[in-house]
């Protein structure tokens, strides 16, 4: 299935149907009078958010959406059919903005969210609405009150609890493929990751949450330089970041800074996130490269980095256990902890994180 984050849709309310004008016409009754019945309300057109969604993708193939008119009215005081409903099911995170694309209309940030986007048209009123002393055969009737229309911006920002952050080639994606079942496309040259992806941690039958993977930044991503900050909004809700520097690089140091320098550039609190951060593909290195590697990543992010390999398994385990109990934090599980506990002092990192 391609992934496909926002989408432009034009959406239309049902109108009103219109009022009847009729007359009783019976044998044996001769003043019938007026029996035209009112007009059917139009349809709405409604979004609600469901689970088991990852991707807009239905909505490149089909961008009119337009509610039912409502039923006219009939003779012999018979309303009309209300319109049918449209409904527009998107994924958990999906934002409804306005034309201008920046003014947040609706955030659908949990399952079963259901909003109305646009109120159908009322029904007109037949003639029968209209009789009195004065006027006892009124000869009309109201038609039915024009439906709404505009065109929105729909854009998916997805939930995870935890999202990857990192240069290309940086292993994320191997490290996605390592803790959870998901299966992203791994190759040795950059950029390999395109879109998203999303993958379940499990812990334990008790402990588990969602980690994101997104396409690795570079140095000028905040101004468009390859695949520029697009996707970034799919971490904006997340817990924490994990930051992955590899190893295997020349300058670790320069890596991180330029990473740093995105997220804050991105802005929309990104750069305030809690941050783990860990060095990766450690598995390539010798004790003393590791060492050497660890020591010039701690001298410039002010913070001692956990040592990963997402292709043996090292670290991986405490890793995670670092980030679910960020996670847990985020979510108001366990409260924050004092600056010293049993274990002693605790040395913070720039994003937050305590070991």
């Amino acid at each position: 299935m391609k992934f496909l984050d926002q989408a432009k849709i034009y959406i239309r309310s049902g109108a009103g149907g219109g009022g009847s004008v009729s007359f009783r016409r019976e044998k044996f009754i001769p003043h019938g009078g007026p029996d035209g019945g009112d007009g059917g309300k139009g349809g709405d057109v409604w979004i609600t958010a469901v689970d088991g969604l990852n991707t807009l993708i239905d909505f490149r193939y089909q961008q009119h959406f337009k509610a039912q008119t409502g039923h006219h009215g009939q003779g012999r005081n018979m309303h009309g059919a209300k319109g049918e409903d449209v409904v527009l099911r998107v994924p958990v995170g999906t934002q409804v903005l306005d034309e201008d694309k920046e003014t947040v209309l609706l955030d659908m940030d949990h399952p079963g969210k259901t909003e109305m986007l646009l109120r159908g048209g009322n029904g007109g009123w037949g003639n029968a609405r209209f009789k009195g002393p004065v006027n006892q055969a009124p000869t009309h009737a109201n038609p039915g009150q024009e439906g709404q229309e505009r065109a929105i911006w729909l854009r998916l920002k997805l939930i995870a609890d935890v999202g990857l952050a990192g240069l290309p080639n940086a292993g994320k994606s191997t490290f996605l493929a390592a803790v959870s079942a998901a299966r992203p496309k791994i190759a040795d040259y950059p950029f390999t990751t395109l879109a998203p992806n999303l993958g379940t941690v499990d812990l334990s039958p008790n402990e588990r949450f969602v980690i994101a993977d997104i396409p690795g930044l570079i140095e000028g991503a905040s101004e468009g330089a390859g695949l520029g900050t697009r996707f970034l909004g799919h971490v904006e809700r997340s817990g924490c970041l994990i930051h992955l520097v590899d190893a295997t690089q020349d300058d670790v140091a320069g890596a991180w800074r330029t990473i740093r320098h995105e997220l804050e550039a991105y802005g929309q609190g990104l750069g305030e996130k809690t941050e783990i951060l860990a060095l990766n593909k450690i598995d390539a290195l010798t004790e003393e490269a590791r060492a050497e590697k660890a020591a010039e990543l701690k001298e410039a992010a002010g913070v001692a980095p956990m040592l990963v390999s997402g292709v043996s398994g090292e670290g991986v385990d405490e890793l995670l256990r670092a980030a679910w109990t960020v996670v847990r934090r985020s979510r108001g599980e366990i409260a924050l902890p004092d600056d010293e506990d049993d274990r002693g002092p605790v040395e913070e990192t720039p994003g937050g994180w305590r070991p």
